[in-house]
């Protein structure tokens, strides 16, 4: 028998596996005339499954089929929204100066807020000119003013804040400007919550 075709050999150990299945691993398997214990079938049919086990669960017409694994994951997909840095519209000399700072959150109150701020430019909030071409002011909850940057977008909004993609979370977007009014709205929603629309007037040179 063991002379026999590989073929031979193949489909009898198909055989003998599917019908241990059938038995449930625990009677005996027929193997010609002669009876082979539960022990035996057991190590015949790890041999099987060692040598050939796809073979062997494929034969068995139960539809079989074992889970497949992969290593190779699908790339993250890009944040939406944010887009690498570009050059504002809006220079960095453009917003240098003194001005009157007041903040609503309600469209309503924007003129009455305006007025506010220009009120501010005896106590003027100072933007200066950066060493790298940003400008020096203020981020959210931050006492000490650093330099940051004009960040444009393919949306076409402006933003001000740190080098990094756009908008960043320590961005504020230029909801305006033009030229004489400077109004920011920053990105993070509870800073956004807190500081609400921040109204920058411009203040009249010193005399």
């Amino acid at each position: 028998m063991f002379g026999a075709p590989t073929y031979r050999r193949t489909s009898l150990l198909r055989q003998l596996f599917c019908a241990w299945l059938r038995e449930g691993c625990g009677h005996g398997l027929a193997w010609g005339n002669a009876m082979i214990s539960s022990a035996h079938a057991r190590t015949v049919a790890n041999l099987a499954a060692a040598s050939c086990l796809a073979l062997l669960l494929g034969a068995c017409g139960g539809g079989m089929s074992l889970p497949s694994f992969s290593s190779s994951a699908p790339p993250p997909e890009a944040e939406p929204g944010v887009a690498p840095e570009m050059p504002a519209t809006i220079r960095a000399d453009e917003i240098v100066g003194r001005w009157g700072l007041a903040s609503f959150q309600n469209p309503a109150d924007r003129a009455r807020t305006e007025a506010a701020a220009r009120a501010q430019c005896k106590n003027p909030y100072v933007i200066t000119a950066g060493s790298s071409g940003g400008v020096i002011m203020h981020l959210a909850d931050q006492a000490t003013p650093q330099e940051l940057r004009l960040k444009g977008s393919p949306s076409g909004k402006n933003y001000i804040g740190p080098a990094g993609p756009t908008p960043g979370e320590q961005d504020r977007e230029i909801v305006s400007f033009d030229g004489r009014v400077l109004i920011t709205r920053f990105i993070d929603k509870d800073a956004a919550t807190r500081y609400g629309n921040m109204v920058y007037i411009r203040c009249a040179p010193r005399a």
